[in-house]
């Protein structure tokens, strides 16, 4: 259980996980936490995430840093997406152990799971069946480092836990127009239709397959009850429950923006998983729910997308 006064780094502090995590943990009072953006400490390098370590000596850890990004990012650029998430993930993940970090909790991604995973998709389905191919190396990546965090549990005695988060949303998202994961791509799109009285606007594949979004202010609550809850090898699986189609999802983030053009299906481009609904019984059990519903959600991360330029142009 983490004290108030408890030495807390937060890795990806600047993202829109480690940024929620942030607010969550001095939301409830938390006040010791160390951040460092990327230009004072490169993940990647192994001597700087070890002296790092050594020097600031955290008691908790929270690894929301991350290469992320949609379909057309991860389909365009498998080897950098696989180099640096294993490299930042096992670098921090092996600091922490050998300096003594009380418990770490890894942050990972729904994509992890097979791509015909029976739905929805409970935490033991990992490595049953192959994995999306435009999102492996992503997926890749995620596993080895939940797995390692299993294996220095098992090997020498680390409370070390991981949390695999449904598709996120909200203030600090990324809205590049194709680099993004599809709700901030849509918001960025639909808004810049409006902006431009465009008369149709293109969205990829048929939009016929089920996604399931999370808040990411909820992620973050959930994120900080099971640093100080949980204790176990298997992950749990972070989300609402309740899926939509992207044609719905669609429709809804037009509305909630104001475009009232036509929505046109480019069926030449990919879907991607066909379903990705998580089973959260786990966190159910544990006493745990999300609290922001799409519809609220939404508002917000456009009002966030309105009011932080910077995330608007990127």
């Amino acid at each position: 259980m983490m004290q108030k006064d408890s030495k807390i780094y937060v890795a990806g502090h600047r993202g829109m996980v480690g940024s929620a995590i942030v607010r969550e943990l001095k939301r409830q009072g938390y006040d010791n936490l160390v951040v460092r953006t990327h230009a004072e400490l490169d993940l990647t390098d192994q001597r700087a995430v070890q002296a790092f370590f050594a020097a600031e000596r955290p008691e908790y850890v929270f690894l929301a840093a991350a290469k992320v990004g949609g379909i057309a990012a991860n389909a365009g650029a498998l080897a950098d997406f696989m180099y640096e998430n294993m490299m930042l993930e096992m670098n921090v993940i092996n600091a922490a152990w050998r300096n003594g970090v009380r418990k770490l909790e890894f942050l990972g991604s729904s994509c992890i799971y097979p791509r015909m995973a029976p739905q929805p998709m409970p935490e033991s389905c990992l490595l049953t069946s192959e994995l999306e191919k435009t999102n492996e190396a992503y997926a890749l990546a995620k596993i080895s480092g939940l797995k390692y965090c299993e294996f220095l549990n098992r090997q020498y005695g680390t409370d070390y836990i991981s949390v695999m988060p449904t598709n996120l949303y909200g203030p600090n998202d990324n809205y590049h127009p194709t680099h993004s994961h599809v709700l901030p791509a849509m918001i960025r799109r639909f808004h810049e239709a409006k902006l431009n009285g465009a008369e149709e606007v293109v969205c990829w594949g048929d939009g016929s397959p089920l996604r399931e979004f999370l808040y990411v202010d909820d992620l973050a609550n959930l994120c900080v009850f099971l640093m100080n809850n949980y204790s176990g090898n298997e992950t749990v699986n972070a989300g609402s429950g309740k899926e939509l189609t992207i044609r719905q999802l669609a429709e809804m983030v037009a509305s909630t923006v104001g475009y009232e053009g036509r929505i046109v299906w480019d069926t030449t481009k990919p879907n991607g998983t066909p379903r990705k609904l998580l089973d959260v019984s786990k966190a159910a059990a544990l006493g745990w729910r999300y609290r922001t519903e799409l519809a609220d959600g939404l508002r917000l991360a456009y009002d966030d997308f309105l009011h932080n330029p910077m995330r608007a142009e990127r």
